[in-house]
């Protein structure tokens, strides 16, 4: 049985003491930035479109474009007019403040254990820093940035650990794994509750009892994970998406993994198919997109209507030949089917608490209700998102 393990960085495989660490690396950027601009505005804009990224649940805007868009703007300069200077802050200057950090010298080991049962081991980091950054914390706590799946940063993330949805788009990212997962970290509010929302067992390390919200699976310094893990039935650790809030973290992320997952994908490529009778890409895609046009939104649309109604499910198997999905633009169909998403997330939001119990009756399934039906909205998500994942693995693996 293959674990899934998500591992916080902060507090969690490096110490940080974050009073020091964060005014050092602020004053060190508007050092840097003196010559260009004014350091009182610098903070002024870094913290405002931080706050901006904080708050951002839009599945079509990455953090990075979240926090360009604002940070720029409030500046009065181009991105380009700063480009080299932070490429070499992050170069040269950041590396500095490794001083305000410390290895955890039981880290190493563990995750090199880890790897060795042929546990899947990602580094669920708040993207709030670019990819550099978090690559320089890595090393300063003994890793090598390549050895992990995914290390989350603001170029590849749209949403922030305080958000359920960021949950779901890092599973996404790993290809929406079977089997156990289990997320480590030290911090509630951004660590355990959010992902014990998205239905994750959590491991909460240094944890103080006056601070657990008990949700918490298991409990202990960094070094007690491997003993408690080697001594759990990892059956146990089986994620549940079944609620209301997990069902909305899963459709609120599809996009937002569909567009990471295709961002450096040629246009040549998004009609590849591996094997015949396979879909490619932008089949998938376009089938995600008309049914969550024609189908999605048309049963919930009953659903809120009235009570018990009936959910048709029109036959779909059709539409790739008919519609000639493989010659549609894939990148296209992408943002058709995310600006339709965007809709339904919303609705679903501003739906009453009432009615997520409203009883209907399914064309397949039978008697079931308005909770129900949205989950098998988003298991059909997790089943594309999976297909979608295979595809682009083999595709990599053909180019290396």
């Amino acid at each position: 049985m293959t674990l899934t393990i998500l591992f916080d960085l902060d507090d969690t495989l490096l110490d940080t003491n974050t009073q020091a660490f964060v005014p050092a690396y602020f004053q060190a950027l508007a050092e840097h930035l003196a010559p260009f601009v004014a350091p009182t505005l610098l903070l002024s804009s870094l913290l405002a479109a931080t706050n901006l990224m904080l708050g951002s649940e839009d599945p079509s805007r990455t953090l990075q474009e979240v926090f360009e868009a604002d940070f720029y703007h409030r500046l009065g300069v181009s991105k380009s007019d700063l480009a080299e200077t932070l490429e070499d802050f992050y170069d040269n200057v950041f590396p500095r403040i490794q001083s305000k950090t410390k290895p955890r010298p039981e880290a190493v080991p563990l995750i090199e254990w880890a790897f060795a049962q042929g546990f899947r081991v990602a580094i669920a980091t708040d993207p709030l820093f670019p990819r550099k950054a978090t690559h320089h914390r890595l090393r300063w706590a003994g890793f090598d940035p390549a050895q992990f799946e995914i290390v989350s940063s603001f170029e590849t993330f749209h949403f922030t650990k305080t958000h359920t949805a960021y949950y779901a788009e890092i599973l996404g990212q790993l290809g929406w794994p079977e089997g156990p997962v289990l997320m480590v970290g030290n911090d509630a509010e951004r660590d355990l509750i959010p992902a014990s929302r998205l239905g994750l067992k959590t491991y909460f390390i240094d944890g103080d009892p006056a601070s657990s919200p008990g949700l918490e699976a298991g409990r202990g310094k960094l070094a007690d994970l491997r003993p408690w893990l080697e001594s759990t039935d990892l059956a146990a650790l089986e994620p549940s998406f079944q609620s209301r809030e997990a069902v909305l973290a899963i459709l609120q992320s599809t996009p937002a993994v569909l567009r990471t997952l295709t961002c450096s994908l040629p246009p040549e490529q998004w009609n590849i198919e591996l094997s015949r009778g396979d879909w490619a890409l932008n089949e998938i895609v376009c089938h995600l997109r008309d049914t969550e046009r024609e189908i999605h939104q048309l049963q919930l649309k009953l659903l809120l209507e009235r009570e018990d109604a009936f959910i048709p499910r029109p036959d779909t198997a059709v539409w790739a030949s008919e519609r000639d999905y493989l010659h549609v633009n894939g990148a296209a169909a992408l943002r058709e089917f995310t600006a339709a998403r965007i809709e339904t997330v919303q609705t679903l939001k501003n739906a009453a608490e009432t009615v997520w119990a409203r009883r209907a009756r399914h064309a397949i399934f039978g008697p079931t209700n308005f909770l129900e039906v949205c989950g098998f909205m988003a298991d059909h998500d997790r089943m594309h998102i999976q297909q979608a994942w295979k595809i682009l693995k083999s595709l990599r693996e053909q180019r290396v």
